[in-house]
C-alpha cells in the first residue's frame, strides 16, 4: 500500500487563506463547499478540513499525521504534539493574532485585578482561567459559543477574545485592559508520524514549501544592468535580503543586478535607479523565497 501523509486543512476563517499558502507553495487544494474531504494534485497526501480548534486533538491521536493551527489551540488543549514550523499568516493579514481581556468602555475596569468574582467570556476558557489564577483573581471564566464581543455588560462583565486590528472591539464599545495570548499558526504534527522517515520527509517538504511562500509575500525581485563606474552608486540605493547578485556581461564594462526587495518600495527605488545610469530595469514577481 503506497504511503499517505493524511493532512488537516483548518476549517473557517483560516480556511481560504491557508488554501491560498498551499497554492503558492506548490500544491493545489480544491475544496468542495459540502464535503470535509478537500482534493489535492499530490497522489502522497490526503486533506481533511478540521476546525481550528480540533486539530491538536486529532494530530495527537493519530487520525491526522499533520495539520494547520493556531497555537493558542495547541496550548488550549494541553496536548502533547510536536510543532514543526510556525507560519505566520492570518484571515486579514500577516501578523501574529492576539487574545486580549476587554471590557465595555464605560466601566471602571482597568487592569485584571478589579475583575475578582466577575464573569468572563471566551472560547479559550483553560488558557484565560490560567490566566487568572496566574495573578490570583478568582473570576468566573464562562465558555462562549460566539458572538462574544456583544455580551458585556449584560451576559458577562470583561470577555477574553482573538482579533487582528482591534476593529470589531471597538466597533461593540469595547476596551482592551490586557493581552492574554499571543498566537500565530503552527504546523503541528504527530509524534509517532514524525518519527517515520517517509512522513518526515514529506513533513518537512511542506514546511519548507509554505515558509518559503510566506517569505515571498510582498518581496519582488529586481533585475538591471549599469555600467562598472556607476555599481558601487546603484549599491547604495538597493536594500536587499542578501547582498544583491553581480554577474559579468559580454560587455566587461557592464555588469547585471540581481536582488528582492520590498514590493512597496520599488516605486521609489526604480527612479533613483534610473537617476544612477541603471538601465534595463525589469520588475519581476517572486512565488517562494527558500533562504
Amino acid at each position: 500500500m503506497a504511503n499517505k501523509l493524511r493532512l488537516g486543512i483548518p476549517k473557517g476563517s483560516l480556511q481560504d487563506a491557508t488554501i491560498a499558502l498551499f497554492q503558492r507553495a506548490g500544491w493545489n487544494i480544491y475544496s468542495n463547499g459540502r464535503s470535509y474531504f478537500p482534493s489535492i494534485d499530490d497522489a502522497d497526501i490526503e486533506c481533511m478540513l478540521i476546525r481550528a480548534q480540533e486539530m491538536a486533538r486529532y494530530v495527537d491521536h493519530g487520525a491526522l499525521d499533520v495539520g494547520l493551527t493556531g497555537i493558542d489551540w495547541v496550548v488550549e488543549s494541553g496536548l502533547d504534539v510536536r510543532s514543526v514550523t510556525s507560519l505566520t499568516y492570518a484571515k486579514q493579514s500577516r501578523r501574529r493574532v492576539r487574545w486580549v481581556l476587554a471590557v465595555p468602555e464605560d466601566s471602571p475596569y482597568q487592569k485584571a485585578e478589579d475583575l475578582a468574582d466577575k464573569i468572563i467570556a471566551t472560547e479559550l476558557v483553560e488558557v484565560t482561567r490560567r490566566y487568572f489564577a496566574a495573578k490570583g483573581v478568582p473570576a468566573r471564566v464562562e465558555f462562549s459559543w460566539g458572538a462574544t464581543e456583544v455580551k458585556p455588560p449584560t451576559l458577562a462583565d470583561a470577555i477574553v477574545e482573538v482579533t487582528e486590528t482591534g476593529s470589531s472591539l471597538k466597533a461593540n464599545r469595547l476596551r482592551i485592559i490586557d493581552t492574554v495570548l499571543e498566537s500565530e499558526t503552527h504546523l503541528i504534527a504527530n509524534h509517532n508520524s514524525y518519527k517515520d522517515q517517509w512522513k518526515r520527509d514529506k513533513i518537512d517538504c511542506i514546511a519548507l514549501m509554505l515558509n518559503g511562500a510566506i517569505a515571498a509575500q510582498g518581496q519582488v525581485g529586481l533585475m538591471l544592468n549599469v555600467e562598472t563606474k556607476n555599481l558601487a552608486e546603484v549599491l547604495t540605493i538597493l536594500p536587499a535580503l542578501n547582498s544583491p547578485t553581480i554577474s559579468t556581461l559580454s560587455n566587461a564594462d557592464w555588469v547585471a543586478v540581481n536582488t528582492i526587495l520590498e514590493e512597496g518600495s520599488v516605486r521609489d527605488i526604480i527612479p533613483r535607479l534610473k537617476a544612477a545610469q541603471a538601465t534595463g530595469i525589469v520588475e519581476f514577481p517572486l512565488n517562494k523565497v527558500v533562504l
